[in-house]
């Protein structure tokens, strides 16, 4: 008894199919949740803004999809290690809050040397940070290697009043 082709391409689909839903199962799942919302209140201090802007470096603000903590070499955008030291000389007659309010809301403005343009405004969609979670990612920024200041009252040239 001969089987017809077709049998034979039927057979091949089936286990074609039955391998590659057998292989993709075999690969991590990852569930993606939406940032968790942070709460910011008058009373908290620059330690719990650093923890809260830690959270969002890592999560929300996508920082670390470009910027890395120390490493060296070629690299895409800045290493963040040490950072916090660096920005109060990085650029002429501006603290530390000048610059990374600066690079935080208009990241054009000056771009490190040996670095092309490329960081999005944090503060608009995409990634649409409030002036608040900013402050938060401006003491951790701070933390990285200097002495952070940052409270929910800095004030900076994109907030003139807190609050």
């Amino acid at each position: 008894m001969k089987v017809p082709p077709a049998v034979f391409v039927v057979l091949l689909v089936i286990c074609t199919t039955g391998f590659y839903t057998y292989v993709g199962q075999l690969v991590p799942q990852k569930e993606i949740q939406p940032p968790a919302e942070v709460k910011l209140t008058a009373d908290m201090t620059t330690a719990d803004l650093i923890k809260i802007g830690d959270e969002i470096a890592h999560g929300k603000g996508l920082c670390l999809t470009c910027h890395t903590i120390g490493k060296t070499g070629s690299l895409r955008f800045p290493d963040l290690q040490g950072v916090g030291e660096r920005a109060k000389h990085r650029k002429e007659g501006y603290t530390d809050i000048d610059y990374f309010a600066e690079t935080l809301y208009e990241p054009d403005a000056f771009i490190v040397p040996g670095f092309v343009k490329g960081m999005p405004t944090i503060n608009k969609p995409p990634i649409g940070l409030t002036d608040e979670e900013i402050l938060a990612v401006m003491a951790w920024l701070q933390s990285q290697g200097g002495t952070p200041t940052v409270t929910l009252k800095t004030t900076h040239k994109y907030r003139p009043k807190a609050g």
